[in-house]
């Protein structure tokens, strides 16, 4: 595995995925936007565990079968010359920047493909048919989207030849981002207005999870909140409104989706027809 000045890539993402994720779940019982039955008592605690599982069986696939992750793409790179930042002579502070917004474009850009090409989003409609919207959504993606997911981040920082620290730094960045822009939580809303100026914030990103197919086609970033605005695929807020926003999809309204297996078999079954109505 690749060191860093904190120890090894891995041991350095677990530190951080385990501070951020535990500060999000304190936060929610703190602060909850939504109180719903799928999100306390015995579903919430088979959603959670459900949600867990996959996780941990992705990081589990995707060590196995690409061990060094996007960090070992950077550090491969690096020490063959390729890239295109170090061959028009950027290095540095410069270099880092300009790789790491290509970078969450780039992500939001497959965000956006797994939602309009068929084949993706088979795999990725798994993450939407979680019927509640807290900081374990942000986990509930597919082993094969998130082995895909890697080996396009990958190509990007091959091509880049994106500063490791830099990609170090975005996997941390997305990974954190991800679980605070899932989380069930009420921020204030100055606060929200604020922060969605340039971060994607709670109630931005919930809006992306609405049964309603226009609402899902919308708000597709994880890290900058600009993107979406820039290619008119921004919605402000939902059009029930956040306390009665109907989360999931409408063909799976039940509690079929806090189940492990029948999750992860969801991209092989059939895929049903999309409605239009809550």
């Amino acid at each position: 595995m690749p060191d860093t000045p904190f120890g090894s890539e891995a041991f350095v993402r677990l530190a951080a995925f385990l501070a951020i994720f535990l500060s999000m779940a304190v936060f929610e019982l703190w602060s909850p936007r939504l109180e719903r039955p799928e999100m306390r008592g015995a579903l919430k605690s088979r959603r959670w565990l459900t949600n867990l599982s996959i996780v941990i069986l992705s990081s589990l696939l995707l060590r196995l079968v690409f061990p060094a992750a996007a960090v070992g793409a950077a550090v491969w790179a690096a020490s063959n010359g390729y890239g295109l930042l170090p061959r028009i002579g950027l290095d540095g502070i410069a270099a880092g920047i300009i790789a790491f917004v290509v970078l969450d474009f780039a992500v939001w850009l497959e965000h956006l493909a797994s939602h309009k090409i068929p084949l993706l989003w088979r795999i990725h409609r798994m993450h939407h048919a979680d019927t509640g919207f807290d900081v374990t959504t942000a986990l509930r993606f597919h082993p094969l989207e998130i082995l895909l997911s890697m080996l396009w981040k990958a190509g990007i920082v091959i091509a880049l030849g994106a500063p490791v620290l830099s990609v170090l730094i975005f996997e941390i960045v997305l990974n954190g981002t991800s679980m605070f822009n899932h989380s069930n939580i009420k921020l204030p809303e100055r606060a929200d207005r604020i922060l969605r100026r340039v971060i994607v914030t709670p109630d931005m990103h919930r809006v992306h999870h609405s049964t309603d197919p226009a609402e899902t086609d919308s708000n597709y970033g994880f890290n900058f909140a600009f993107w979406d605005r820039m290619l008119a695929t921004y919605t402000r807020a939902p059009a029930l409104g956040q306390e009665g926003i109907n989360i999931g999809l409408n063909e799976y309204r039940d509690e079929r989706p806090a189940g492990l297996w029948w999750s992860l078999v969801l991209p092989f079954r059939r895929v049903a027809r999309r409605l239009s109505k809550n």
